[in-house]
């Protein structure tokens, strides 16, 4: 059996050929919407304070922000970065059976009520809220010890 296939690269072709279309055609029909999510709802705040640094933005912006979204339904934690270039990033991570849509509302009706905290630069350059999707779902890893095709790295592979 293994032989026709080497003798007949043609046929060999073909046959890859209408199983890569087969593929292709099922994937459109795949019920993808039953599948439950892999990662939880996440919410991405970001906000921009020109020229200060981040201790500076760390305490007028970040905390301010973080004590109006603490206690938003269905939140699990929160983290938070400042930067030295006047950037902040502010995660909210939420219970799997949250609603990301909800919890991007919610979010965002807690950030309105930080905003005449916040000073002026920020407000004047806004404060943006997003949903995310943070999960990668497959790292690959190739080695090779032929000069030819080195390769030794890791790369995550997202898709969505």
């Amino acid at each position: 059996m293994l032989k026709t296939f080497i003798e007949r690269p043609v046929l060999s072709t073909v046959i890859s050929i209408i199983i890569v279309m087969l593929g292709f055609i099922s994937i459109s029909s795949l019920p993808v919407e039953q599948y439950p999510d892999i990662a939880p709802p996440t919410i991405k705040v970001t906000a921009s304070y020109p020229g200060a640094n981040a201790e500076t933005v760390l305490e007028s912006v970040v905390i301010p922000i973080e004590e109006q979204i603490n206690g938003v339904e269905g939140m699990t934690y929160i983290t938070s970065t400042a930067s030295n270039n006047g950037t902040a990033d502010i995660t909210v991570y939420f219970d799997q059976n949250i609603n990301a849509d909800v919890a991007a509302v919610n979010v965002q009706n807690r950030v309105a009520r930080a905003n005449p905290l916040l000073p002026q630069e920020v407000k004047q350059t806004g404060v943006t809220t997003q949903k995310q999707e943070t999960s990668a779902l497959m790292f690959l890893s190739m080695y090779s010890k032929n000069k030819d095709y080195f390769l030794n790295k890791i790369m995550p592979c997202e898709f969505g």
